[in-house]
């Protein structure tokens, strides 16, 4: 007999039928014993009645996380105990034969839907179990959607695709946190941002994204950073303002949040999520003006901060869901030399940049802007920023024979799914976190998560 998935259980009432997963659940009731079977489409009730003595032979045998096969019938429930809130609550699997495919060992604390409790470090040590769970599981498949929608979106408004390369000469943004290696004879560095390679890739396809491993040795232990993260990046060329920047990123993350809304319906309701709010137009704002907000309103001054705080996202997302209903904001016009080489001065006021953010629901979401296109501007901010510029010869290159007005974005799918969902700590957000205590394990059992 062919293998039926669970999600398909639905349309074989009153049929015999085979199905193949994990044992979630088991509960004795007097002579009969129910289970929760799942497999990578859902989770179906099951019974064993005791005059199948082979199958409830077998079944007493079973745990927890045991793999089985099962074969019997498809029945609807009675009235009074049909679940209208999970999938298959109106039906279950009379089994009449049972095979353990694997055994499991006894689980080291519960992992059924109610009574899993557990502190974030002993899932990360346990994570080859834990990603076992649904409420887990539905935070990976949010995240599956949201690097899908944005290839999607991306190669819908004609972007094309291309993979940089995680080991590189130089730096894209400059400073220490970067990690060296040992390449062969010569010193390299992992990649801090496919940035530099997007833009040399833009100047051959004009409108371009890539989906990369990046890496940042930054030396912190917050909810919100790790050393090693997906980025989402995009370029594109022929751009009349920055503001053609902060329209495409719009619409990208609008298509990003009907994708989610759509597609991982059962998973936000398992998570208890509501998405947040994003208007036809989002508001828009100076830096300037975003600290001249939050002063009037809160009373605390950060006029002339070189960036928002953290104290300043959330209150400026307080200012601006109470007066517009908007759960985001675009803030523009960062200081010129708190941002890397490439980023585009105003004409009008070289003091500051046309680089925007959005920020959402108190935290930053992503980043972007425009970019520096003319080949002796570019040069200039090379030795202000005190570059190398034998170490982005080929970048250099793109921009000595001739790029176009031309900007960008980039956004982490941890931070992105972080954000989305709710969650307290980026690492619920990574299958594999790695920050500056932690590889798989702990890297010293001295230091907590």
């Amino acid at each position: 007999m062919p293998r039926t998935l669970i999600k398909d259980l639905k349309g074989k009432i009153g049929e015999q039928v085979k199905i193949q997963g994990w044992v979630s659940v088991r509960r004795d009731q007097g002579k009969m014993v129910f289970f929760d079977f799942r497999d990578r489409s859902g989770t179906v009730q099951a019974v064993v009645l005791p005059s199948e003595e082979l199958a409830i032979a077998v079944a007493k045998e079973i745990r927890g996380e045991y793999v089985i096969s099962a074969s019997g019938m498809v029945n609807k429930r009675p009235e009074k105990n049909i679940n209208p809130d999970v999938l298959n609550g109106d039906l279950e699997l009379q089994v009449q034969t049972l095979e353990i495919l694997a055994k499991a060992e006894p689980l080291p604390f519960d992992m059924s839907l109610d009574g899993y409790n557990l502190d974030l470090p002993t899932q990360l040590d346990h994570r080859a179990l834990t990603l076992r769970h649904p409420r887990n599981q539905a935070i990976f498949k949010v995240q599956a959607v949201i690097i899908d929608s944005f290839r999607e979106f991306m190669k819908s408004q004609d972007f094309f695709e291309f993979q940089a390369p995680s080991i590189v000469p130089a730096t894209a943004e400059g400073g220490a946190e970067v990690f060296k290696v040992k390449y062969f004879d010569k010193d390299a560095y992992l990649s801090q941002s496919p940035q530099l390679y997007k833009q040399i890739v833009m100047t051959a396809f004009e409108r371009v994204f890539s989906v990369n491993k990046i890496f940042r040795a930054e030396p912190s232990q917050t909810t919100r950073h790790l050393t090693e993260v997906v980025s989402l990046d995009a370029e594109m060329a022929f751009i009349e303002s920055w503001t053609d920047i902060r329209d495409m990123i719009e619409h990208t993350v609008r298509f990003i949040l009907m994708s989610v809304s759509t597609k991982c319906e059962a998973e936000l309701k398992l998570l208890k999520v509501e998405l947040p709010v994003m208007l036809e137009k989002t508001p828009t704002m100076s830096l300037t003006e975003a600290q001249e907000k939050i002063f009037t309103k809160t009373g605390r001054d950060p006029r002339g901060d070189k960036d928002l705080s953290t104290q300043d996202e959330q209150d400026l997302c307080a200012i601006i869901k109470e007066e517009t209903g908007s759960d985001f904001v675009f803030v523009y016009g960062y200081p010129t030399k708190q941002k890397p080489f490439y980023v585009y001065p105003n004409p009008e006021n070289p003091e500051f940049n046309e680089g925007v953010d959005l920020i959402g629901r108190g935290r930053e979401w992503l980043s972007g802007g425009r970019r520096i296109n003319d080949y002796a501007q570019l040069m200039k901010h090379v030795e202000e920023w005190e570059m190398d510029p034998k170490k982005i010869e080929m970048f250099l290159e793109a921009f000595r024979y001739g790029a176009p007005p031309e900007g960008g974005f980039a956004f982490g799918a941890e931070r992105i799914t972080m954000q989305i969902l709710n969650l307290e700590n980026i690492r619920e957000a990574t299958m594999f976190p790695r920050d500056m205590n932690r590889i798989d394990q702990p890297l010293s059992t001295d230091k907590k998560e």
